[in-house]
């Protein structure tokens, strides 16, 4: 077995490419627009892609939760956790419009869009 290596730069330009481009398309399935979101949950791979996904995406950026200065990337983990502690201090709020997108292992990439709670 040999060493594992990444490539942060390549990564990095994948992800604010991938991350606002699908979730455009998850948008456009649920014939919603990126204002029509209260709560980005994104994977938590680091805070630069976040902002950067962000801003491609012409998202409010106060509207991306953000929890990796707390826990670093918790790789799968990042936004169930991102979700369970945003709707534990009360920011998610039944009804809320919440779009995901996350990337991970062979720069596979995917979105969810849902309305929180009842």
């Amino acid at each position: 077995f040999g060493n594992v290596a990444m490539s942060g730069q390549d990564v990095f330009k994948f992800a604010v490419r991938s991350v606002p481009a699908v979730l455009r398309e998850a948008l456009g399935a649920a014939s919603l627009e990126v204002e029509d979101v209260d709560w980005f949950i994104l994977h938590q791979a680091n805070q630069r892609i976040l902002d950067a996904a962000a801003e491609r995406l012409g998202a409010d950026p106060s509207k991306v939760v953000s929890n990796i200065s707390r826990y670093g990337n918790t790789s799968a983990a990042s936004i169930p956790l991102a979700l369970d502690e945003a709707v534990r201090a009360g920011q998610i709020k039944d009804g809320d419009v919440l779009a995901t997108a996350g990337f991970g292992a062979g720069l596979t990439w995917a979105s969810a869009i849902f309305r929180w709670g009842k």
